[in-house]
C-alpha cells in the first residue's frame, strides 16, 4: 500500500470515528471540502500543512495519520503497556 492510500483511509477513519462529514472537516481544519474528498479519493497527495491541519482536528499527532493499521495497533499496545 503506496504512503498516499494509508493517509486516505487514515483521514476517512478518524473523519467517522469523530462522526464529521467532509464539509465539518472542512470547517474544523481550514481546508476546502473538495480538497478533502480529494484526499480521501486519493486524487492528491496531501502538503505537510495540510496534514498538521487535519491532524490538529482530529486531535491526533500527525504522524497518526501516516501510520500503517500495524504500526497504530503497535503504537495504542506501548501507549497501553506501562513497563
Amino acid at each position: 500500500m503506496i504512503l498516499r492510500e494509508i493517509f486516505a483511509k487514515n483521514v476517512r477513519l478518524a473523519r467517522k470515528h469523530k462522526g464529521l462529514s467532509q464539509e465539518d472537516l472542512a470547517f474544523e481544519s481550514g481546508l476546502d471540502r473538495t480538497y478533502i474528498s480529494c484526499l480521501e479519493r486519493c486524487v492528491y497527495s496531501p502538503s505537510l500543512d495540510a496534514v498538521e491541519k487535519l491532524a490538529a482536528a482530529f486531535e491526533l499527532e500527525p504522524y497518526w495519520l501516516l501510520m500503517t493499521p500495524a504500526e497504530q495497533e503497535q503504537s495504542e499496545m506501548a501507549e497501553e503497556d506501562p513497563a
